[in-house]
């Protein structure tokens, strides 16, 4: 991927998590809601956005992603103040499932009952 592209995303990125976090009033989305990954086409019209959430809840995240989706023109008009762009790309959400998987891995690691050190010597 080119500089070029790798600043476009890590801008738009930014600029998402800014707008999600702050400008957006809506009581049903989740405070722990995050962009955690954001590619845009080569052509600059498209950008698929990666959210996870910290939960397993996939049901709330499905939820928080269309309150996302049917918000797209608010977080358009908000990215186009941000980022100066000829044109602000088609936003399409997405759920991060590498990001649910490692969450998943973790709760379970935390549940796993392994001896201590010391233990293992008696």
């Amino acid at each position: 991927m080119s500089l070029r592209f790798e600043r476009a995303n890590s801008e738009i990125q930014r600029c998402l998590s800014l707008i999600i976090q702050t400008k957006m009033n809506n009581p049903h989305l989740n405070p722990l809601l995050y962009v955690s990954e954001v590619n845009i086409t080569k052509d600059f019209k498209h950008c698929k956005i990666k959210i996870a959430l910290d939960s397993e809840n996939s049901e709330e995240l499905e939820k928080n992603i269309k309150i996302l989706q049917d918000a797209e023109g608010f977080i358009k008009r908000e990215l186009a103040i941000l980022v100066k762009m000829p044109s602000v790309p088609k936003l399409h959400f997405e759920i991060d499932k590498g990001t649910n998987a490692t969450v998943r891995i973790n709760e379970i690691l935390k549940n796993l009952n392994i001896p201590k050190d010391e233990d293992i010597d008696e």
